[in-house]
């Protein structure tokens, strides 16, 4: 392992969707760091963003476009980076990502296309089985995600060279820099794996005793009641989940390990947890 050179003071986490109206199911949250605690200070969703529109498309460009301008920012993106080794033809990472669309014309072609490969077996790669991730990167309610994420925001980055995605890329300090993470890891690791979303009391309730327990670790605090409000009144619990996002990220930061080059997440992918 290798740690992080130099010093990030904003962090972001992007609860991330490939739906049709994903400008009101991606959320993002922005904190700040203040005395080695991130202090979230925003909580918004994709259709907030500067030159977003409606259509799917828009969306994903302006969220793309977002993410390279936060060049002095660490940021946690809720898709998988990557799909398992042996179902990758291309050397390297950033040749799969540049590939992907090339390889993949849709969503069902990418998924048909692991499963055929793969044997009709669901494979997961080997961060999902550390990191304990809910699905293989193509199971039916994932693929959609990781084939809009890879295609439609990590292709731009990684073709305009705008980014740094870790752990496959050596992170530099002029360019923003990228993890994958994933909320529901995150939860299980904190023993809070609880159900949250939906419309009920009960679900707005067991958000609040999980952003309550998030705050008591003492590394994360929500900036005023209104916020707080805005996010555990999300039913769907995205907007909970940007701030998870948010947290997995800092503390990846606030570790300062990432996994070598040369380690076999190189072409998978690593979640930060």
């Amino acid at each position: 392992m290798i740690s992080f050179p130099g010093s990030r003071h904003v962090v972001y986490g992007v609860d991330f969707s490939g739906a049709k109206d994903a400008g009101k199911k991606i959320w993002i949250a922005r904190g700040v760091i203040e005395e080695d605690v991130l202090v979230i200070t925003e909580c918004f969703q994709a259709e907030d963003l500067p030159g977003s529109g409606r259509d799917r498309e828009s969306i994903l460009r302006a969220l793309g476009e977002f993410i390279s301008e936060q060049k002095e920012s660490i940021i946690g993106l809720d898709f998988p980076f990557g799909i398992p080794r042996v179902l990758v033809k291309e050397e390297s990472w950033e040749k799969f990502v540049v590939s992907f669309e090339g390889n993949y014309n849709s969503p069902g072609d990418f998924r048909m296309g692991c499963r055929s490969a793969s044997g009709d077996i669901e494979l997961k790669r080997f961060t999902d089985f550390k990191t304990k991730t809910p699905f293989s990167p193509y199971n039916l309610r994932l693929y959609r995600q990781t084939y809009f994420g890879i295609r439609d925001v990590l292709g731009p980055l990684i073709m305009n060279n705008t980014v740094c995605v870790l752990p496959m890329q050596k992170p530099l300090p002029d360019r923003a820099w990228v993890l994958e993470i994933c909320p529901a890891s995150t939860l299980k690791r904190e023993k809070l794996s609880l159900s949250y979303k939906g419309r009920g009391e009960e679900h707005r309730t067991t958000r609040v005793r999980i952003l309550d327990s998030i705050e008591k670790t003492g590394v994360l605090k929500i900036k005023g009641s209104s916020l707080r409000v805005t996010i555990v009144d999300n039913p769907g619990g995205d907007a909970l989940d940007s701030v998870i996002a948010a947290f997995a990220t800092f503390r990846a930061l606030r570790s300062g390990l990432i996994f070598d080059k040369n380690s076999p997440y190189a072409l998978e992918g690593w979640v930060y947890v």
